[in-house]
């Protein structure tokens, strides 16, 4: 246990604080910022994900049809009901309680999956199933619905705005290219902008959520044909085209229908992965230096959901479904789904200026707290199945 601790949890404390650091004197600026975030979002996690999930066979899926069962509906299901609450109890708009649900509703599992399952559990067969599932279950469902659910919120947003009489803020949008003249735009107050009115309502001291889709995308030809669209249809699809929700989705389509990647393949999707965890930890530091950090009933919560609640419920889950006679397995589905808040949820929510504040907190007090709930699932687990067995 005191090596998990030394050998994964404070490396992250350490990353995050210097991130932080780094923010708070002003090492990174904001445009540096954003494309750290980017180059984690569309580059490096994308190409971990695609990596870790395509080593996977439809054979792992087949081998255990109750756990993959009891992953898939379970996480799944968490993470929605993350995402209810969130809006239930703390009033928050469709946007921000999708990205609450990438962080609250998530584990980091690509991340410390194998770094906390293998010391406890051995690096063994039954270990990489439990992650592989897990793993393919947050990555290639719950990243995807999370960005479906931040474009319909933001598109409903853009929806009341434009049917409002909202005040506007008029901005000065620089040229793209060398000799392109700047141009001047009033953009409604409230209203999801690009990465280039960020950056110029930011010259004003104003702080807006960023556009999903417009912060990627600049060719709006064939908008009209679009807006025909159902609005739901449009919303997953908009997210799927997103890199980090791609990756994972086409990795799943690649091992379903049985093609393999060749192994010399590999170490090129490595060696831009390997960039992803260090530099998600510190991308998550400077979010937290963006915002006045404070603990909160919010943060304290979403601490408790991912770190307890969540874990409860898929133990209880477990043990309905048959799986009692096998408490190893359950022990380690138990960690595997009770790791602190995914890192993935902190860069969507500090790339497009989401729940950021919240966010930011819910990450840093879940990594402290997890020292504290990994030794207390570790020690109850074995006398909850003497009491039912």
């Amino acid at each position: 246990m005191t090596s998990i601790l030394i050998n994964d949890i404070v490396p992250i404390l350490v990353i995050m604080i210097l991130g932080y650091l780094c923010g708070k004197f002003r090492f990174f600026d904001n445009d540096q910022r954003q494309g750290l975030n980017k180059l984690v979002l569309d580059i490096a996690l994308p190409a971990a994900l695609f990596i870790s999930i395509v080593k996977a066979t439809r054979a792992m899926f087949a081998q255990d049809i109750v756990l993959t069962l009891i992953s898939v509906f379970g996480v799944t299901g968490l993470f929605m009901l993350s995402y209810f609450l969130d809006k239930k109890m703390f009033h928050r708009n469709t946007q921000e309680a999708a990205v609450c649900a990438l962080i609250a509703g998530s584990p980091t599992i690509g991340f410390l999956g194998f770094a906390v399952l293998d010391p406890i559990y051995g690096n063994n067969t039954t270990t990489n199933l439990v992650i592989g599932i897990v793993s393919i279950v947050v990555n290639a469902i719950t990243i995807p619905i999370g960005l479906a659910l931040v474009e319909k919120g933001q598109e409903k947003t853009r929806h009341e705005v434009a049917n409002s009489s909202s005040k506007t803020t008029r901005v000065t949008i620089p040229g793209r290219k060398p000799g392109e003249k700047a141009i001047s735009r009033d953009i409604p107050d409230g209203v999801p902008v690009t990465d280039e009115e960020a950056k110029a309502l930011g010259e004003k001291g104003l702080d807006r959520e960023i556009d999903l889709v417009r912060a990627e995308m600049h060719d709006h030809a064939g908008e009209k044909a679009k807006k025909k669209m159902n609005p739901t249809l449009r919303a997953i699809l908009n997210a799927v085209k997103q890199p980090v929700a791609a990756a994972p989705l086409l990795a799943v389509i690649f091992v379903l229908i049985g093609i393999h990647i060749p192994t010399s393949w590999a170490p090129t999707f490595d060696l831009i992965a390997k960039a992803n965890a260090g530099v998600a930890v510190l991308a998550a530091g400077l979010a937290l230096s963006t915002v006045k950090f404070t603990i909160d009933k919010e943060g304290i919560w979403n601490t408790f959901y991912r770190l307890f609640l969540t874990p409860a419920i898929i133990v209880a889950a477990a043990y309905i479904c048959g799986m009692g006679s096998d408490p190893m397995k359950i022990s380690m589905l138990c960690l595997a789904t009770g790791l602190p808040p995914a890192f993935s949820g902190i860069i969507i929510s500090s790339r497009y200026n989401i729940y950021v504040k919240e966010g930011a907190s819910s990450v840093a007090i879940s990594t402290v707290v997890f020292a504290v709930s990994c030794i207390f699932w570790i020690w109850l687990l074995p006398i909850l199945h003497g009491m039912i067995h």
